[in-house]
């Protein structure tokens, strides 16, 4: 089962403070979504993936992810296929849908979906909508794996984000493992009464999950609730001015990453704008 992780081993990523690595998500996150390429976006996730296993993020997590995202990502390509043409030939220029490039058509006796057809112009913008997901998907776990929650909080205030954000970002975070651990358990005593998980079909197994969700609710809703009245016990404010026990100190390669980031930013931006490189028919 997919459990919420932190690295074990100290890396280059773990010794960052965690204001570069908010910088870099940032950057990435924008980069993703002006890049139209669907080769520039494949490079992207691929360095995004390379530099989550550099910095101790177990591959069991990512293979996990990119199973569960299989079903979605193939949906998405059969639909940009087949029924994304407008976008694509506003992209490349196209006045008629006959300069599409034709990947296969669906014979005319077929019922409801005859002449039908699917273009190599709608899958590889499927492709680009697919490896730009993906890039999103696993630049989080980059930082925020890398970061202890107490490093997170103080990263983020000394960031100039609200104290009470910082304290909902990392409530959420410490409460996740605590929904993962109860969700293992339901699931524990559901296989000691003889529940066969592995048995069952695709959709018996979806509301088997289904059935799990009610408790899950009803326990995460109880915690929600604990955690309020410790908070009012405590006369919580949010005010930022309080003592900090954690440092948050900017070091050279901080700043040598956040340089970089900018820079990267910078250069991606000039690409797009002065030759094209990034955007979709481009020269990548």
């Amino acid at each position: 089962m997919m459990k919420f992780q932190s690295v074990e081993r100290q890396s280059f990523f773990t010794r960052l403070d965690f204001r570069p690595k908010l910088l870099m998500v940032f950057v990435v996150s924008i980069i993703a979504f002006l890049w139209e390429s669907p080769w520039m976006q494949f490079y992207l996730a691929l360095i995004v993936i390379a530099a989550c296993l550099l910095a101790g993020v177990r591959w069991s997590y990512i293979r996990t992810i990119l199973v569960i995202m299989i079903p979605f990502y193939l949906i998405l390509l059969l639909t940009h296929a087949f029924f994304n043409r407008e976008q694509v030939m506003v992209l490349q220029g196209y006045q008629l849908a006959a300069q599409l490039s034709r990947i296969f058509t669906i014979p005319e006796s077929w019922p409801l979906v005859g002449g039908g057809y699917a273009t190599w112009d709608g899958l590889a913008y499927g492709l680009n909508v697919v490896f730009k997901t993906l890039t999103l998907t696993m630049i989080i776990p980059l930082a925020v794996f890398t970061t202890e929650v107490n490093n997170m909080i103080v990263g983020l205030v000394q960031a100039k984000v609200p104290y009470k954000i910082a304290f909902i970002f990392s409530s959420t975070l410490r409460f996740f493992p605590l929904l993962v651990e109860e969700f293992n358990a339901i699931m524990e005593a559901q296989r000691l009464r003889g529940l066969a998980l592995e048995k069952m079909g695709v959709l018996k197994r979806v509301r088997t999950y289904a059935g799990v969700a009610v408790p899950l609710i009803l326990g995460a809703m109880a915690k929600s609730q604990q955690l309020e009245v410790v908070l009012q016990a405590k006369a919580f404010s949010g005010s930022p001015d309080r003592t900090y026990l954690h440092e948050s100190v900017l070091k050279s390669a901080d700043y040598t990453l956040m340089v970089f980031f900018i820079l990267f930013f910078i250069l991606a931006v000039y690409l797009i704008v002065a030759y094209g490189i990034g955007t979709f028919g481009g020269p990548l």
